[in-house]
């Protein structure tokens, strides 16, 4: 899976529990595709912070999914839920992911 793609899930999974200025970061990186220099031009901050602070928070994003496994439980349910001959179970199932 492409980092982009990986990340972006990870953090619609877990991105609450980043504070405020760390989804400030992720969000300027991966959602506006700004530059490390726009990012760090914009937050008042060398590129070099700019470049730690989103390797934090891709470390918190990576804990995080170590941990509780909520993006390899949901990609092993939809797996699952792509077998399913049952409509109405297969369509109930895909609802909760």
């Amino acid at each position: 899976m492409d980092d982009l793609v990986y990340y972006n899930r990870l953090y619609d999974l877990y991105g609450e529990l980043l504070t405020s200025k760390q989804r400030e970061y992720f969000e300027y990186y991966y959602f506006e595709n700004l530059s490390l220099g726009e990012i760090a031009e914009n937050l008042n901050v060398s590129r070099n912070a700019a470049f730690k602070q989103i390797n934090i928070v891709k470390e918190k994003l990576d804990f995080y999914e170590e941990k509780l496994k909520l993006n390899e439980k949901s990609n092993r349910l939809n797996k699952i839920a792509k077998k399913i001959s049952d409509k109405k179970i297969k369509e109930e199932l895909e609802g909760m992911l």
